[in-house]
């Protein structure tokens, strides 16, 4: 009978440590990705789940998958990966896709998030959707729809890295130079 008791307590610890090293294993894994405390309801990168279909709205012709959204508390909080990244701030370009799934979770489930999240490889940024980034992100919305419609674009010729990596680049007059400029916001 004592033996029993042994082998069955041997197995609770051995249990419980598998337990708590599996949970130690998730806790650097969630660190890795930037997701906040919370349930994660929404995995556009296969990790966690089957991927979803896009968010939509009607209202903004707009649709969009984030890579994460968070369930923390009464909010939704998007969260946008990039693993190569590498900057000190994040890129306006990223702000303003991360607003727009802020947009599309207001839209989709009536209440707006105060912010979403950036991870870069080795940096995270939390953004906050104010009522300005949303502003600007429906004229930014608005600009592009002009331009589709447009007969003729002038291309973009405020990022030196962007024109040097553009497949225009030895056929174009108004290539630039590097400057380091750069589209940080």
């Amino acid at each position: 009978m004592a033996l029993h008791i042994v082998l069955l307590l041997s197995l609770a610890v051995v249990l419980l440590l598998t337990g708590l090293v599996l949970l130690w294993r998730s806790k650097g894994k969630r660190g890795e990705t930037g997701l906040p405390q919370g349930r994660v309801v929404y995995d556009d990168t296969g990790a966690w789940q089957v991927c979803p279909r896009p968010l939509f709205s009607r209202r903004y012709l707009l649709a969009g998958k984030p890579d994460y959204i968070v369930a923390q508390g009464n909010y939704l909080i998007p969260v946008e990966v990039k693993p190569r990244r590498t900057a000190a701030r994040p890129y306006l370009s990223d702000i303003l896709q991360l607003a727009a799934y802020c947009l599309l979770i207001e839209d989709n489930f009536d209440k707006a998030p105060p912010y979403g999240i950036i991870k870069y490889a080795a940096a995270t940024f939390p953004v906050e959707y104010t009522p300005e980034l949303r502003r600007r992100l429906l004229a930014t919305m608005e600009g592009m729809r002009r331009d589709l419609i447009t007969a003729e674009v002038a291309p973009s010729h405020k990022n030196a890295r962007r024109c040097r990596a553009c497949g225009h680049r030895e056929q174009c007059q108004a290539r630039l130079e590097e400057t380091g400029e750069s589209d940080l916001l």
